[in-house]
């Protein structure tokens, strides 16, 4: 146990995710979650939004059971970005206010099939405080730094490969995610030494392959490591932008992405693949990297 650590035994915490139709995620969040308990001691859960199990609600039962006297529970959304899912969902799943108006459904009359209709109450009589997003903090980038060189050390080409760096984050319809996404890119760029730019999988600009484009057009290069900024592996990690990098033919594709998008998702891709005939390094993204853990523990204690 960490024993700097304020929290008390009458609280605990919920790591709020997304949920995820593949596997991968569920495996690191049970890891996020086991090194998150081993450094704080403290009673700790995973709630998903949708698609996994347990649910937010799922996760508070769990958490009254395990603590007596549980009178406060801290949501820690393991988002690196606010958006949709920060601001108006999970804080809705949670019994709270919406942060803001969804832009999906104004009037806050969501369909009978939404997840948002369907998701069971949360029943608990004490305080929920619900953290912000991770957000663009400095050690994110020592956990990029780090993806860089695992994805070098697996390169063919020799050292003096003219390489560049491309940090790839999802996107949003809110601008949140892209003012993270250049929060982080700014401090980045300030410690690379190598040509290097920021793509968005969707909803926003610029796209992957128009900063791919452009930056393989402006420096002749050889190499692209392309860093995905996501926590866990996923389908967009593992299927759509492998696909726009050209890894996946589109076969893979539409068979491994059918069955993606029934919960909530209903926007389309834009999955073009880039032309590039150099060399593309896709390291993981950043899963249950201690340094994550770190940020963690960090913002809970932040709060206590």
């Amino acid at each position: 146990m960490d024993t700097n650590s304020k929290l008390s035994n009458n609280t605990a915490v919920i790591l709020v995710s997304h949920g995820s139709t593949l596997p991968y995620a569920e495996e690191v969040f049970v890891e996020i979650k086991e090194k998150f308990i081993k450094k704080t001691g403290l009673a700790t859960e995973i709630g998903y939004m949708k698609v996994s199990e347990p649910t937010i609600a799922g996760a508070v039962e769990i958490l009254k059971d395990e603590v007596d006297d549980l009178d406060k529970i801290i949501a820690l959304p393991v988002f690196l970005a606010p958006g949709i899912h920060t601001n108006i969902d999970i804080p809705q799943l949670l019994g709270l206010d919406p942060l803001e108006e969804d832009p999906r459904c104004p009037d806050g009359n969501y369909p009978p099939e939404h997840y948002l209709s369907i998701a069971d109450d949360v029943d608990f009589d004490g305080e929920i405080e619900l953290l912000s997003s991770i957000g663009p903090r400095d050690e994110l980038l020592d956990i990029i730094d780090k993806r860089i060189n695992e994805a070098l050390a697996e390169s063919k080409l020799d050292d003096n490969a003219k390489t560049g760096i491309l940090l790839v984050t999802h996107g949003s319809r809110l601008n949140y995610n892209k003012e993270f996404a250049t929060a982080l890119y700014d401090k980045f760029e300030k410690t690379c030494d190598m040509p290097s730019s920021f793509g968005f999988m969707e909803l926003c600009g610029p796209s992957i392959p128009e900063s791919i484009n452009k930056l393989v057009d402006e420096n002749g290069l050889e190499r692209l490591v392309v860093v995905p900024v996501f926590i866990a592996p996923g389908m967009h990690t593992t299927h759509d932008i492998p696909h726009i990098l050209g890894f996946l033919d589109d076969h893979d594709h539409e068979h491994s992405h059918s069955h993606s998008h029934d919960h909530g998702h209903d926007h389309s891709h834009d999955l073009t693949p880039v032309e590039f005939d150099g060399e593309i390094l896709y390291p993981e993204p950043i899963k249950a990297d201690d340094i994550l853990i770190d940020i963690l523990v960090d913002m809970a204690n932040e709060k206590l």
